[in-house]
């Protein structure tokens, strides 16, 4: 049996510029400025490349695109595309026919000579998958891990080619599309966050399971979209935000989650740091989260965010199984503002294991550093023993003898607080006996979720409820 390799960066470059039906532009800003070359050094530049632009001086960039508050941002990017491309149509109007045109743009910031930033800039392709069509719009987001401006250029050209050839010949697999980006580069070098893929010939993609597939393929360690079902870049939705982020399983959402986030923005909002205008609210799942045996099935992770986003919650999805890795990661997003952990008191209590931190040289006082930061609070929730009406909370849960010291000392410095707020009728209310009650079809669940989750389980027999969906049984199936 013949076995076929990937094609080398080069080779991807030639195979596209041989192509008589693909032909476009490019406009590349700030320090992107490799991905045409790569064409150009591939050869044949002629029969793709129909025109390059190169605004590195922003008073170019501005006469070209109009002005703007940041340059490497999504917006930038957009208007790029919209007027490159409409300049393409316009002008090569006669080709129309028989071409399949697209338009790649970049706006780059890449490491600085002091190495007081963080490379990082977007890329996006407008392109036709056959002529005379309307255009689809893949947009990407990356963070440049090379600490050498000139590696971090040389990995933005071969994404460029990454980019151009995955949409033209790999659309049919968005999955395998998405994983092709890092070829010849490697995640060490780069991390795209962000991903979206939109328009006429993918109308059937959900751009949320594409964001779950950059974290469990390891291309990111997150990715989030907000309550509309739009994805988000982490590091614009929670810049300079007081977070506020719970974390669970949410299968089902029940009420407990519920009176979990209302008691705790309570909180969140009275503490003196907190900025009430400027607060935004996450639910985070993690790979672990989502996983049952090992595996995570998409359409359970989407009728989870289905259900989340219904309710008007915004998703972050992670790698991170412990909190104190959660928080590292938000830290840099918040620039200060103060971050609330909102955890069960099951879960606290884990926080003190020291086996979750075996792989830490510091060990527990290396994970509470980075925990417990100046401006970072965890919010306990109590709950019921297991078939007990016996509430476990700050005033009778157990830890070990040498873990009282820390835990007084986080008391003390106000930074862990009980949830004086809570509803106690609901902490009978546990997620796995709600899930057992919804497969087993039993009665009383209902009482246990929020009313449009219950309606959402029953119309869409979500969870392994025991129905047919009601848009079957509206037409006979």
């Amino acid at each position: 049996m013949k076995e076929y390799r990937e094609l080398t960066v080069k080779e991807k470059a030639l195979k596209i510029n041989l192509d008589p039906s693909i032909y476009g532009s490019f406009a590349e800003i700030g320090a992107g400025q490799e991905v045409a070359a790569n064409f150009f050094k591939s050869g044949a530049a002629s029969g793709t490349i129909a025109q390059t632009r190169s605004a590195y001086d922003m008073r170019i960039s501005d006469s070209v695109y109009g002005t703007c508050e940041r340059y490497v941002c999504e917006p930038r990017l957009i208007r790029m595309l919209d007027i490159e491309y409409a300049q393409l149509l316009e002008q090569l109007n006669s080709k129309s026919s028989t071409t399949k045109f697209f338009t790649f743009a970049n706006t780059i910031q890449t490491i600085n000579y002091t190495r007081t930033n963080k490379g990082h800039g977007w890329l996006g392709l407008r392109f036709q998958l056959k002529p005379d069509s309307e255009p689809n719009d893949c947009i990407i987001h990356v963070n440049l891990n090379d600490t050498n401006p000139v590696l971090q250029q040389e990995a933005i050209g071969i994404l460029g080619v990454n980019l151009i050839y995955a949409c033209m010949y790999l659309h049919n697999h968005p999955e395998s599309l998405l994983n092709s980006l890092i070829h010849e580069i490697g995640r060490e070098r780069i991390e795209i966050n962000f991903f979206r893929l939109t328009g006429p010939d993918f109308k059937h993609i959900d751009n949320r399971l594409l964001s779950l597939k950059l974290v469990k393929n390891g291309l990111s360690d997150a990715s989030m979209f907000g309550a509309d079902g739009n994805v988000m870049l982490p590091m614009d939705a929670l810049y300079k935000k007081n977070i506020l982020v719970i974390g669970g399983r949410f299968r089902p959402v029940t009420k407990v989650n519920i009176d979990m986030f209302e008691s705790s923005r309570e909180e969140f909002l009275n503490e003196a740091d907190v900025d009430s205008d400027n607060v935004v609210e996450v639910s985070a799942l993690t790979l672990q989260n989502l996983s049952a045996g090992g595996e995570i099935d998409d359409q359970d992770f989407l009728d989870r965010v289905d259900i989340l986003c219904s309710l008007n919650k915004s998703v972050l999805i992670t790698r991170y199984a412990e909190h104190y890795q959660l928080v590292e990661y938000l830290n840099p997003f918040s620039r200060g503002n103060k971050i609330g952990v909102v955890l069960g008191i099951y879960n606290f209590i884990n926080v003190f294991d020291e086996y979750y931190y075996s792989k830490l040289n510091g060990g527990i006082l290396e994970a509470f550093g980075k925990l417990f930061g100046n401006n970072v609070k965890l919010y306990v929730y109590p709950s019921f023993k297991p078939n007990t009406n016996e509430v476990v909370n700050f005033d009778n849960f157990e830890l070990p003898e040498n873990m009282k010291g820390l835990l007084k000392f986080l008391k003390d410095n106000n930074k862990i607080e009980a949830l004086p707020n809570v509803n106690y009728h609901l902490l009978h209310i546990f997620s796995d006996n709600v899930l057992a009650m919804i497969k087993r079809g039993e009665e009383g669940w209902e009482e246990m979720v929020p009313e449009t989750v219950a309606k959402q389980v029953k119309e869409k027999c979500l969870f392994e409820y025991p129905c047919i969906p009601e848009i079957y049984s509206k037409i006979g199936l």
